[in-house]
């Protein structure tokens, strides 16, 4: 009788431990979101994986493409997930997967490819923004990005940041997914030259449009960016310069065909960082 007793115990003890360790044995196992939206003191909310670890992009990749390999992919390696889970707050539609010309897979947050820093240890570590002025933490609501490419006008012909004819990348501004800002030389402080009333010219030159600066990257100065109202709609201003996409880019991030347009390159420049001031009326 005793053996029984003790037997049934058992038994019963180790029901318990099973029960423990699944609370709902019944339902569907819990998944964990592989990218998650963190709050940083510095950043605010940054895109972390599910460990917490930081995730940065990389201004070179400005086309979609990863401009980091070899030794590069030692300091800076590559994230990837084959099925993305999300924590609340991001959309799937923001996502997305390259194939790399290693042939790895990688996943893209805007079309800017993901990577983490070799030299973050822990969760929530950020040391990895800035590095060279062109790596910068993952952030859900960037206005504004930095690319380094290539200048290449309409006319087919490279340029550097000085518009003379000659192979050298450039860093300048672009919109948060990559797509470049230019500036329209006759305009003045905050003031739009080039846009007609009835916007019947934005076809050509579109303002670039929103409602607030939110985030920039660090390297750059929030107080730079501002909005002006053009007959009724919200058009960003950087310096004082106000900001236009390019038709003929099509959005088509890394395209910078509008640098060879008017009548001398740089007519229509893009933003740099040490831009000038746009000039007072």
């Amino acid at each position: 009788m005793k053996k029984a007793t003790i037997a049934y115990c058992l038994l019963l003890l180790l029901m318990v431990a099973a029960c423990s360790k699944n609370d709902n044995p019944s339902g569907p196992p819990v998944v964990e979101n592989n990218v998650m939206l963190s709050s940083n003191a510095t950043f605010g909310k940054i895109l972390t994986d599910s460990l917490g670890k930081t995730l940065y992009s990389f201004s070179v990749d400005a086309n979609g493409s990863s401009g980091c390999s070899g030794n590069c992919v030692v300091n800076w390696p590559i994230f990837h997930k084959d099925s993305l889970r999300l924590a609340s707050g991001l959309n799937q539609s923001d996502f997305g997967t390259i194939t790399r010309s290693d042939g790895q897979k990688q996943t893209t947050y805007k079309g800017w490819p993901l990577y983490y820093f070799s030299g973050d240890a822990n969760a929530g570590d950020v040391n990895g923004d800035k590095v060279i002025g062109l790596w910068f933490v993952a952030k859900p609501d960037y206005t504004f990005m930095l690319a380094k490419t290539q200048l290449v006008g309409k006319d087919g012909i490279s340029y550097d940041s000085t518009y003379k004819q000659g192979a050298s990348a450039t860093t300048y501004i672009t919109d948060d997914w990559g797509r470049t800002l230019y500036a329209f030389s006759p305009d003045s402080f905050n003031v739009n030259k080039f846009t007609k009333a009835d916007f019947s010219n934005d076809a050509s030159w579109p303002i670039f449009q929103g409602t607030e600066v939110k985030n920039v990257p660090s390297v750059l100065s929030m107080t730079d960016f501002t909005t002006i109202n053009v007959y009724g709609k919200t058009q960003y201003s950087y310096k004082g310069w106000p900001m236009y996409h390019y038709s003929a880019d099509s959005l088509t991030r890394g395209k910078t065909l509008g640098v060879s347009v008017g009548p001398k390159p740089g007519f229509w420049p893009v933003f740099l960082q040490s831009s000038l001031a746009a000039p007072k009326q």
